[in-house]
């Protein structure tokens, strides 16, 4: 494999006919047009898929227009050789040219599908269920879903959150927030406050689902403006598991993940199959999402005391730095034995476990996220010994830390 980034296409090369016939020779290297923006972990992921592709089906040449230049200027085409296309920047133009200069093409956009164009998305509506499934799973009744009303995936997100939860019972509170508004200077101040003002109204505790994690991120905020705890009155959820945007906010905020390596994956074994001169069962794939990645933002089953969802705040927050229950008491200024039996009433288990499972949460996700030694991860949870860490996770477990690890490293394709 060897890849270009495309930066200028050269005008004084002519133009052979590209199509299946540019494929007879066993010996001929295809080359292939990739139009992504690479600043997008999502992007990242996908491009790793259609490598994986080609390492057992090429050799082929990838040239990368990471500035997207052919989505506005389908001319650039027009300057080499392509034997195909694979494209997250998908314009009926750049689309057109493909079909008259016979250039198979891959559309890797999640937007509305183009004539005799194959395309491979998230399934949305799947996106949709899974988050209404994992807000249900942890007793939320009050359900909220907001979305952006411009963009066909947002709405499918939206109607499949909206059909999980009246299967369920639930109705659902809807706010919706165009994407062009983000771009306006004075959108965190109206914006904010008209998130914070609908977030008020909400019944509490609740669960919002956003569409994807920058609209998660700014319900967060908005809860935060309206002086509410993040998750134990308003649990929020996004979509992408874009992990600096998840990891970028406070409380760390859970995420949908979709499969984007295999989505980058069946776009190559897509494109090697047109290159064939084959065709395509389906024109439009939807890709299943992987899971709900949780982390602080829903860790919590829905709690309508104020005073235990002040307490969980504390412990989530304190619980890696050695927090004791005593500390946990004081600052829900509540008896040891008033704010047991409490616990014990909603969560089924004391303090203490409660204390004991945010460490147990914090070490799997170090463990998964991150190669630290043990040691690294122990300090970083509050403990003083290695040795002690190891126990109480496999206690907790069933395995050891290094044996989660590997099991977990075994789940995520080789890439």
């Amino acid at each position: 494999m060897t890849t270009t980034v495309l930066k200028e296409a050269p005008v004084d090369v002519p133009l052979p006919q590209a199509g299946p016939s540019a494929l007879r020779s066993r010996r001929t290297r295809p080359s292939i047009l990739i139009v992504f923006d690479t600043r997008l972990e999502e992007s990242r992921t996908v491009l790793k898929g259609i490598a994986a592709y080609e390492r057992s089906h090429g050799p082929w040449s990838f040239f990368l227009d990471d500035y997207q230049k052919t989505e506005g200027d389908p001319s650039w085409l027009t300057g080499r050789r392509w034997h195909g296309v694979i494209s997250r920047h998908t314009s009926p133009q750049l689309a057109r040219v493909c079909t008259e200069l016979r250039i198979p093409l891959v559309d890797l956009n999640d937007g509305p599908p183009l004539p005799a164009i194959p395309k491979i998305r998230p399934d949305n509506t799947a996106v949709g269920h899974l988050g209404a499934e994992h807000l249900i799973e942890r007793g939320f009744t009050n359900l909220a879903f907001c979305g952006q009303p411009s963009d066909l995936w947002a709405c499918e997100r939206r109607d499949g959150f909206l059909e999980a939860s009246r299967l369920a019972g639930h109705t659902v509170h809807l706010h919706e927030v165009d994407e062009d508004d983000t771009t306006r200077p004075t959108w965190d101040e109206q914006r904010l406050a008209g998130l914070a003002a609908w977030i008020r109204r909400l019944p509490k505790p609740v669960g919002v689902m956003a569409c994807n994690d920058m609209r998660a991120q700014n319900i967060i905020s908005a809860a935060h403006l309206a002086g509410l705890l993040v998750p134990e009155e308003v649990a929020v959820l996004g979509a992408n598991n874009d992990l600096t945007r998840c990891e970028l906010v406070y409380p760390y905020l859970s995420s949908v993940a979709m499969n984007h390596f295999r989505s980058g994956y069946l776009a190559a074994e897509t494109l090697d199959l047109l290159m064939r001169g084959g065709t395509p069962a389906r024109l439009d794939v939807r890709v299943e999402p992987l899971e709900v990645v949780t982390r602080q933002s829903t860790d919590l089953f829905a709690i309508p005391d104020r005073n235990i969802a002040a307490a969980l705040a504390f412990i989530r927050e304190h619980a890696c730095r050695g927090v004791t229950v005593e500390q946990v008491l004081q600052h829900a200024a509540a008896s040891r034995s008033l704010l047991e039996k409490k616990f014990r009433e909603h969560l089924g288990m004391s303090p203490h476990a409660v204390i004991r499972k945010v460490r147990v949460a914090k070490i799997k996700h170090l463990l998964f996220e991150t190669d630290y030694p043990l040691k690294k991860i122990a300090e970083l949870t509050g403990f003083e010994h290695v040795e002690y860490m190891c126990v109480l996770f496999k206690r907790a477990t069933g395995i050891s830390p290094g044996e989660y690890r590997k099991r977990q490293q075994a789940k995520v394709p080789k890439r």
